[in-house]
């Protein structure tokens, strides 16, 4: 039995699972950190992102202070009550993650953050405390935020960023959880993040894939057939969620002899099941494909001409946020990889004319 597992269900530990390094995507991500950058990162769920932001950020220097926040929990809560859980969110990640001396401690668990301005007041003095070390943020489900607050609490960010001070704290801030501030603002003539430096976390490529199933293989000695690999890194455009669901599918699921090579005929077992599945990410996908992006979509899937790829239209905006379009090479709209496009289609013209098959 292999000693470890493809993982669908949350975080990856090394230990335990098979996983991607992302070795490039975390030097880039690093180096922004390192550089004091304010950056919106781009990730749709379930492509990896806890985990490679706890990577990047294990990977500073002691010279920083880097801590992981989730705005998840916080978008039914009043001002108050958010600041005040944010504040104690930052306390329990910093004492978790460093010794920081009594006057630090007290200064913590003393100091009450009500809303912007005393956060921005908490932050001034938490720098003293810190002295040389530089405090990283990353923010999670950031549109979790109560939307009373979007503006104020960006505001004030962007006041700290572009402060003087030596010792600015945070020194360097990421925003997880959309393509674009403004989707969170209701007044979209203010553009109170425009200091914001974008980082997408892309899927993974052909090459990753072919490692990530070349550790199966080196630790229990089963084999892919090429196009195996090369089918599965098509079928689901290297989004990592299928790219595990599936690896886990061909080696936990099907029965395959451990000394028998996993075939095409193989792939196509897994791909139909998985097609045909009501697993959370797909489940997830039909959700955020509100009818209101049916005709877009419709159009994409069964148009010879061709939607342009233009991200000032709100859909295909919103719709690259939630990881289902994807600009192409031509400069036209893509469905995200061809699991989706059955998903969608099935979605809005089950069984009607033929596009299911048409996909493949």
């Amino acid at each position: 039995m292999p000693t470890r597992t493809f993982e669908t269900r949350g975080p990856v530990e090394p230990s335990r699972n098979y996983v991607v390094p992302r070795t490039a995507e975390i030097a880039d991500l690093v180096q922004r950190i390192k550089d004091g950058r304010y950056i919106v990162i781009f990730a749709p769920r379930q492509t990896g992102k806890t985990t490679f932001f706890r990577w990047a950020l294990e990977s500073l220097d002691e010279s920083y202070l880097p801590i992981q926040l989730n705005f998840e929990e916080y978008k039914d809560l009043s001002p108050d009550v958010f600041y005040h859980y944010f504040k104690e969110d930052i306390q329990k990640e910093i004492e978790n993650y460093a010794q920081i001396g009594q006057e630090a401690t007290k200064f913590l668990k003393t100091y009450s953050i009500t809303s912007h301005l005393s956060m921005r007041h908490f932050f001034e003095q938490l720098a003293g405390y810190l002295k040389n070390r530089r405090l990283a943020i990353i923010i999670d489900e950031f549109d979790g935020i109560p939307r009373t607050e979007v503006s104020h609490f960006l505001h004030t960010l962007r006041r700290i960023y572009l402060s003087k001070t030596p010792n600015r704290c945070p020194y360097s801030v990421g925003i997880v959880g959309v393509k674009s501030i403004t989707q969170l603002n209701d007044d979209r003539s203010i553009s109170p993040f425009n200091i914001q430096d974008e980082f997408a976390l892309p899927n993974f490529t052909r090459e990753q894939v072919h490692r990530l199933l070349e550790q199966y293989t080196d630790e229990v000695g089963q084999t892919f057939a090429p196009k195996v690999i090369k089918s599965l890194h098509k079928q689901t455009g290297g989004q990592p969620f299928l790219v595990n669901r599936m690896a886990q599918s061909l080696t936990e699921e099907l029965g395959i002899g451990r000394k028998e090579t996993i075939s095409v005929a193989h792939f196509e077992m897994a791909h139909k099941n998985i097609l045909n599945e009501q697993n959370v990410h797909l489940s997830h996908l039909t959700t955020n494909i509100h009818p209101r992006f049916q005709s877009l979509l419709m159009e994409i899937c069964s148009s010879d001409a061709g939607i342009p790829f233009n991200l000032r239209n709100e859909y295909i905006s919103e719709l690259v946020t939630y990881g289902v379009l994807k600009g192409g090479t031509d400069g036209f709209c893509e469905i995200a990889n061809p699991i989706y496009q059955y998903c969608i289609v099935q979605t809005f013209q089950p069984l009607l004319n033929g596009l299911e098959r048409k996909y493949h």
